[in-house]
């Protein structure tokens, strides 16, 4: 008998998330959108996960009107988005009145099928967006977030089949017209998901999805042993992005069911248009793939676990800390303040949570500096953990914490207030567009700056390429005294910079393509040279020990503080930092406003 299985293509989310830090841009999935729409997928991801924060982050792109144009150009192929439940596409939990608004946006804009997860498998972060998206009679798929606690697999303490299967019952009791096994770490092996799938066909009567990423060298396998067990649809990328932390490549597992019992509704006459397309635009996209564990097997996956996605994020994200020499003993971290924390599934945002603090550690030391997602965590913000966390790292994280120092048992969102009304009336003068108003409370660091620029009050400047070789003659001729213009090699990095007003897209060269940082002498704002004290200068003046986006002070001009009061507050690797006072001093000046780009060594505060 032919067992019909269905194909979601993740290359416009997932598969660039996981390789190249989430920066296709929109123009390239436009080019090619139209004729992904003929090949007859099952699905394509196309939204949702760090889509969303990159886009206007880093693109300066209006991720709503990506998913509008998307749609309009794939109206035969039902376009999905990973949701975060409670968490949307952020790092925290939101009010119910933001996640009504968000799913009922996102369906408008043209969603149709709603990944919903929670890292926690908590049913307290997952009902509201379950409702939510039956509400607007769309396709609610609730998500099984896979992973180990040890070396056992699904025989493990904590994470085994009968946890699943309870989610998987809770899960269909909530609504949910289809389960996606979410492998995010590549930890599925073959054998196990072939379990884990006949145990969910026998207990469940709704279709099974399997989404897996290729990090650990298993997934392909894993895929084939699903199929063989029932599973009804699986993800899969174009073949220039897949595999490496990403997923499966679509022709390489169409191929191997050839002369099967197995059959896909996709065209593969289409592949190639699909894949040559995908491949004539990487070389713009370079830079990103510059380290290699995101584009091989890595088997210390099955120690550290992070996902794909969060792989190449880690790497950029310490490269511009200039911390890159410190990954390998970051990843070996990770498991511990995982286990200090009960166990919890590294998937956004809860990896986010664990990579940063373990990046704290290894470069402040440990548990000297604990960034706010950890300790609302601990609280209980983020929801019920799978397993206790450490008793002692609870009294450590919630020592003044301003809740209380008793974690809460409760729903988390049953804490917020609604939070539409206020984010209105922020951006009353930029706009009155909800789905403008929903950027802004979920992003509100980096929303002003991104409005600033998607309605001309930031002016963006894209340099010619005479210009750029005209200003390369110029500097070549005067530093170096030669004739000789270099040619572009193939280690252009690209940076966003910003002179007052005016926002500049500026393509850096290296001359010594095995550099690891570039160093940068600087004067404060009161013109006194910086030293490379990360914490304090000789006057004790606090100074940056990350980079990042300043968020606010907790003190004010004239107010006397101690040593170990938390003063200030940075978001570095899409996480909160409160940073402590070196010195007992009186403050004197806060030279920072909320948004600013704090670079590694900057002053802070400064003292009487």
């Amino acid at each position: 008998m032919i067992k019909k299985i269905g194909i979601t293509d993740t290359t416009f989310r997932d598969a660039h998330q996981s390789l190249m830090s989430t920066r296709m841009k929109t123009e390239d999935m436009l080019g090619i959108a139209s004729k992904v729409d003929e090949i007859g997928f099952h699905s394509a991801e196309v939204w949702g996960g760090a889509t969303f924060d990159s886009a206007i982050r880093f693109l300066n792109e209006d991720p709503w009107e990506r998913l509008e144009k998307i749609k309009s150009l794939m109206p035969n192929t039902p376009l999905q988005m990973l949701l975060r439940g409670q968490s949307l596409v952020g790092y925290r939990a939101y009010a119910d009145d933001v996640v009504d608004q968000f799913i009922s946006s996102s369906a408008q804009s043209g969603i149709d099928i709603f990944r919903v997860f929670d890292a926690l498998n908590d049913e307290f972060n997952l009902t509201r967006a379950a409702e939510a998206v039956k509400n607007v009679g769309k396709h609610l798929q609730m998500t099984l977030v896979y992973s180990v606690a040890d070396d056992d697999g699904l025989n493990g303490k904590i994470y085994n089949l009968e946890y699943y299967l309870g989610k998987a019952k809770s899960f269909q009791k909530m609504g949910a017209d289809s389960l996606c096994i979410k492998d995010m770490a590549g930890l599925l092996s073959p054998y196990d998901a072939f379990e884990l799938v006949s145990n969910l066909k026998s207990t469940v009567d709704i279709p099974i999805q399997l989404h897996s990423h290729c990090t650990s060298g298993m997934a392909p396998i894993t895929y084939l042993k699903a199929i063989e067990a029932g599973v009804d649809v699986i993800d899969t990328a174009i073949s220039p992005l897949s595999m490496g932390t990403s997923q499966p490549a679509l022709e390489s597992i169409i191929a191997s069911l050839r002369n099967s019992d197995y059959q896909f509704s996709v065209n593969p006459k289409l592949f190639i248009e699909f894949s040559d397309y995908i491949e004539s635009i990487l070389p713009k996209y370079e830079q990103y793939f510059n380290y290699q564990i995101a584009s091989r097997v890595d088997a210390g996956v099955l120690s550290h676990q992070i996902p794909g996605g969060m792989i190449s994020n880690l790497v950029s994200q310490l490269s511009e800390m200039n911390e890159l020499d410190k990954l390998p003993k970051v990843l070996q971290e990770i498991p511990k303040v995982r286990k200090i924390l009960g166990f919890p599934a590294l998937v956004t945002p809860i990896s986010q949570m664990v990579a940063a603090q373990s990046v704290n550690n290894v470069v402040f030391g440990k548990d000297k500096l604990i960034n706010s997602q950890v300790k609302d965590y601990v609280y209980g913000l983020y929801g019920r953990p799978p397993a206790s966390v450490d008793k002692k790292y609870i009294s450590l994280a919630l020592k003044d914490y301003p809740q209380g120092n008793k974690p809460i048992s409760s729903r988390p969102a049953d804490l917020l207030s609604s939070e539409l009304d206020q984010a209105a009336d922020e951006i009353k003068d930029l706009s009155s567009d909800i789905k403008d108003i929903l950027i802004h409370v979920l992003f509100p660091t980096i929303s002003k700056n991104f409005f600033g620029i998607k309605f001309g009050h930031i002016k963006v400047e894209e340099e010619s390429s005479n210009t750029k070789e005209s200003s390369s003659s110029k500097i070549e001729q005067v530093e170096l005294n030669s004739d000789e213009v270099p040619s572009r090699s193939n280690n252009i990095r690209s940076f966003n910079v910003f002179v007052e007003d005016q926002y500049f897209k500026v393509d850096v060269d290296p001359i010594n393509k095995n550099f690891k940082s570039i160093k940068k002498i600087t004067k404060d704002r009161s013109n006194n040279v910086q030293n490379t004290n990360p914490i304090s200068n000789e006057s004790g003046d606090l100074r940056a020990p990350m980079s990042g986006i300043f968020l606010r002070y907790q003190v004010e001009i004239g107010q006397e503080v101690k040593i170990g009061d938390d003063v200030l507050i940075i978001e570095s690797m899409k996480m909160e930092n409160s940073i402590p006072s070196p010195v007992d001093k009186i403050v004197s000046e806060l030279p920072f406003n909320p948004g600013d780009q704090v670079n590694k060594g900057d002053i802070l505060v400064k003292w009487a």
